[in-house]
């Protein structure tokens, strides 16, 4: 990728004003090195709202929001179901793309995404940007200092009651392209892919609760909707480096559970893969009694759209971002292949792989201005 002759902020425009959108401009309008520029959703009126609220200068349709001249680069926070469509759109226009997980809902329509940009000579990233939160930060970078010693094995755990409890419209949540798995499984992947390398393989079994479950709060209290997929895997993975993971993915559990545990020749290390900050903890004493060492991460406080904010840095400086499509795809291709494994009840190899990807300098600031003409804020 080639660096634009154009001087910062990097132009960004935003596809999607559900509950996401504002997370993402809460984070994005503090950033000076991005401006965002408009709104786009189905709902017209929704989008405008948002945007007035934002005080974002445009809100309209898809078309009108990629018709804007100077746009660089477009968020795409549809439904999983309309990542594909609306990624080839964005693209066509020539404008770079930021995706929402997962990339899309199977490999031959994320093939044709991250085809169709090389063609157009455009850039791909994809979310979750928790890995590049300075607590998993934190971790990657201890790792690479040896802190624990070779890797040896893994263990994450993401276990709950589910979602209908507290979302007043969980129907989506069950749904294809959701569930544990596809919903809470690429944080655990994507981290697991940065800290440990490319997937070889994959083993899993799933389990469906229930046909139905019964939203719990909102308007629509009280009724029933229908579960599509499973709502507990549990999950063998071999990666390429000889590491042993295994993997609970489960919203069918009355006890609320996260864990990420890295076993090492000399120790265990505790990520903070729950959102983007949090200190990681080593044990290297292996007496029952022994205290965790506490590592408080370096670096500024970050939230979702960090990764937006990251790609608009290495598009000025003609680099890939770190949160790619390629890195993506092998996260999508193992969550597909976790799925084949329960259907057919034996092991799956993944085809694809993903590069290593590089830690953010320990300086690295989300709210400096970096670029040369970058708005103050």
């Amino acid at each position: 990728m080639t660096a634009p002759a154009s001087a910062a902020p990097v132009v960004v425009g935003i596809i999607g004003a559900g509950n996401v959108a504002g997370q993402y401009l809460s984070s994005l309008l503090r950033y000076p090195d991005v401006a965002v520029a408009g709104l786009a959703d189905l709902d017209a009126g929704r989008a405008r709202s948002v945007a007035a609220a934002h005080g974002i200068p445009f809100a309209g349709t898809v078309a009108e929001l990629l018709a804007i001249d100077d746009l660089d680069l477009v968020v795409n926070l549809t439904t999983p179901a309309a990542h594909a469509d609306v990624a080839l759109a964005v693209i066509e226009s020539g404008r770079h793309l930021w995706g929402e997980k997962p990339l899309t809902l199977d490999r031959e329509s994320a093939r044709a995404v991250l085809a169709a940009a090389r063609a157009a000579g455009v850039a791909v990233g994809n979310a979750p940007d928790t890995i590049l939160g300075s607590g998993i930060q934190n971790s990657q970078r201890l790792l690479a200092q040896d802190a624990i010693g070779a890797p040896q094995t893994v263990l994450t755990l993401m276990q709950g009651p589910g979602p209908e409890r507290w979302h007043p419209r969980p129907q989506f949540l069950f749904a294809r392209g959701a569930g544990p798995l596809f919903d809470i499984g690429p944080y655990y992947l994507t981290t697991l892919v940065q800290l440990l390398g490319p997937i070889e393989s994959v083993e899993a079994a799933g389990h469906r609760a229930r046909a139905q479950r019964v939203i719990g709060s909102g308007p629509d209290a009280g009724t029933r909707f229908p579960v599509e997929v499973d709502t507990h895997l549990s999950v063998i993975t071999r990666f390429a480096s000889g590491v042993i993971g295994t993997s609970v993915y489960s919203f069918d559990s009355y006890v609320s559970r996260q864990a990420f545990e890295i076993t090492g020749q000399h120790g265990t290390m505790e990520v903070p893969v729950s959102g983007f900050d949090g200190p990681t903890r080593l044990r290297r004493d292996p007496a029952p009694d022994a205290d965790w060492e506490v590592i408080a991460p370096l670096g500024d406080h970050r939230d979702r759209g960090v990764g937006v904010l990251e790609m608009a840095r290495a598009i000025r400086a003609g680099q890939p971002p770190r949160a790619s499509g390629g890195l993506a795809f092998h996260v999508l291709d193992v969550l597909l292949a976790i799925e084949e494994s329960v259907e057919v009840g034996q092991p799956v190899r993944i085809a694809s792989t993903a590069e290593p990807v590089i830690a953010l300098e320990a300086g690295w600031v989300a709210t400096a201005r970096t670029l040369p003409g970058a708005r103050h804020v």
